[in-house]
C-alpha cells in the first residue's frame, strides 16, 4: 500500500493470501505548513480507508488488528498498512520497518492500560521531523488501527501531544460509520480530556472527563453501564479493540544472550529470547507434541544431524540447551552460529503460545477467542536462504491455523509473496 499525498488514495493489500503492497516515503507535500501542529483524530468518515483488504473485511471470530495507520509518526506520513495473518514489512534500512512495529507495540500497550509515559519514554522521537510547533509550542503525533472481529471492523485513532507536555489529546473509536467514543483536550491546564460516548438512550451521548495519560477505550468497560443498546454497542467495540491489541509479543532474538546457561525462572520466553534454554527445558517436560515440532523445525534449520533439542540442569542450578546429534555428541548453544540461534528462537516462538511467551493477554476472555500477534523485528536477520524459506513456511503454516498472527520486518522479501498466506508490504527508502 502507499502513503499517498493529501487527497490521494492508496492501493490496498491487506487481505490474506498472496499479496503485495508498497508504502512510499513521506513527501515534502505531506509536511504540514499551516494550521494547528498538535494532530487530532481524523475528521474523515470513520469507515473510509486508504487501504482496505481486497474483497472487503473478513469477519473474524478472534479479534485481530487488520490495519495499522501512521498518520503522523516519526518518518511516516499518511501511511496505511493492511495486515494479514502473516505480514512482512520489507524495505532497506531507514525505510521505517522498525518504526511501524514500534507504533503497533505502542498501541498494544495503551490497549492494555499502560500509562502514556511508559509507552513513549522518548515521545519527541515519535514526532515527524519537519512538524513545527503551533503558537502554544505544541507538537505531537497520530497513530491508529482497525480491529476486526465479531463486531465487524472497529477503528481507533489516537492523537498524542509530545511537547510541551506528554498527554493523549484526542481519541476516536468508531464502527459502522458511527463514532462510539470521542475525546478532546478542552483545558490544557487540567490533566483530563472531555469524552463523549454513544448512549442512544434518553440522551444520545454521555459526557464525562477521562484522564489524559491513558487510552479512553481501555477505560470504557469501567465507565459504561451497558444499560442501553447504544452503551452495549460501545462496550462490545471497545472490548474487541482491547482484546485484539492485548495479546502481542514483541520479539527480536539476541544470539549473544542465548549462548550462556540461564537460571531457572518463570519459564516464559523473553522478547530477546535470553532465557531460551530455560523455556526449552520447560516445553520438553510439559508438552511432548510441541517439543517434537520444535525438534523438527530445528532439524530443518540447523547444520548437522539433530536427533533432539535437550536442556540440562547444571550443578549451579542453571540450565543450558544442547542439540543432541544422536551419536552421543551434544552441541551446546555456544557453538551455534547467530543464524542458527535466531532460527531456533523464532521457531520456538511460532510453536508456543501466550502460556509460554511473556505476554499479557486479556485474562477475562477465553484463550480460544484470542489471537496472539508476534511482532518480529529482523525476521530474516542472519538467516541464510534455506533458513528464511523454512521459517517462512513454518510461520505461514502456524498463522493459517488462526490462533497466531505475525508482523515481521525483513530486508529482502524475494519470493515471499509467492507463499500462500503471506502479505508483503514494501516500504520505500
Amino acid at each position: 500500500m502507499s502513503a499517498g499525498a493529501p487527497g490521494g488514495s492508496g492501493a490496498s493489500s491487506g487481505a490474506p493470501g498472496r499479496s503485495k503492497a508498497s508504502a512510499g516515503a513521506p513527501r515534502s507535500s505531506d509536511v504540514p505548513g499551516r494550521g494547528p501542529r498538535v494532530p487530532g483524530p481524523a475528521s474523515q468518515d470513520p469507515e473510509s480507508s486508504a487501504a482496505r483488504p481486497a474483497g472487503g473485511w473478513a469477519r473474524a471470530d478472534r479479534p485481530c488488528v487488520t490495519e495499522l495507520r501512521l498518520s503522523a509518526f516519526a518518518g511516516h506520513r499518511r501511511a496505511v498498512f493492511g495486515l494479514g495473518p502473516l505480514t512482512l514489512l520489507a524495505g532497506p534500512s531507514g525505510s521505517g520497518k522498525t518504526t511501524a512495529l514500534r507504533a503497533y507495540e505502542a498501541l498494544a500497550r495503551l490497549g492494555g492500560g499502560a500509562d502514556v509515559a511508559e509507552v513513549f519514554p522518548d515521545p519527541v522521537a515519535c514526532v515527524p521531523e519537519r512538524a513545527r510547533p503551533d503558537a502554544q509550542r505544541r507538537r505531537g503525533f497520530r497513530i491508529g488501527c482497525t480491529a476486526d472481529g465479531p463486531e465487524g471492523p472497529v477503528r481507533l485513532d489516537v492523537a498524542v501531544q509530545a511537547e510541551p507536555d506528554l498527554r493523549i489529546v484526542g481519541e476516536r473509536l468508531s464502527a459502522g460509520g458511527l463514532v462510539l467514543l470521542e475525546t478532546a483536550l478542552r483545558d490544557p491546564s487540567r490533566p483530563y480530556v472531555q469524552a463523549a460516548w454513544h448512549t442512544a438512550g434518553q440522551s444520545p451521548v454521555t459526557r464525562a472527563p477521562l484522564p489524559d495519560d491513558r487510552l479512553g477505550t481501555a477505560l470504557l468497560p469501567l465507565r459504561v453501564a451497558g444499560k442501553t443498546d447504544g452503551q452495549r454497542r460501545v462496550l462490545a467495540a471497545a472490548e474487541q479493540m482491547v482484546v485484539a491489541l492485548r495479546s502481542v509479543f514483541s520479539c527480536d532474538p539476541r544470539p549473544d544472550r542465548m549462548r550462556a546457561p540461564v537460571p531457572v525462572g518463570s519459564g516464559r520466553l523473553l522478547g530477546g529470547c535470553d532465557n531460551l534454554a530455560e523455556v526449552l527445558w520447560r516445553t520438553r517436560a510439559e508438552c511432548g507434541r510441541r517439543h517434537a515440532h520444535v525438534v523438527a523445525a530445528v532439524r530443518a534449520g540447523c547444520a548437522g544431524a539433530v536427533a533432539d533439542v535437550a536442556a540440562e540442569v547444571l550443578g549451579d542450578g542453571t540450565v543450558r540447551a544442547v542439540l543432541d546429534r544422536g551419536d552421543g555428541i551434544r552441541t551446546g548453544l555456544a557453538r551455534l552460529g547467530d543464524g542458527e540461534l535466531r532460527f531456533l528462537a523464532l521457531s520456538l516462538v511460532l510453536l508456543t503460545g501466550p502460556g509460554v511467551l511473556e505476554v499479557d493477554p486479556a485474562g477475562e476472555v477465553p484463550a480460544a477467542m484470542q489471537a496472539l500477534t508476534v511482532l518480529a523485528d529482523g525476521f530474516d536477520r542472519g538467516l541464510d536462504p534455506g533458513q528464511r524459506r523454512e521459517l517462512l513456511r513454518l510461520a505461514a503454516r502456524m498463522c493459517g491455523q488462526g490462533h497466531i498472527r505475525v508482523v515481521g520486518a525483513v530486508s529482502d522479501a524475494t519470493g515471499a509473496a509467492d507463499e500462500d498466506g503471506v502479505t508483503v508490504v514494501h516500504l520505500g527508502p
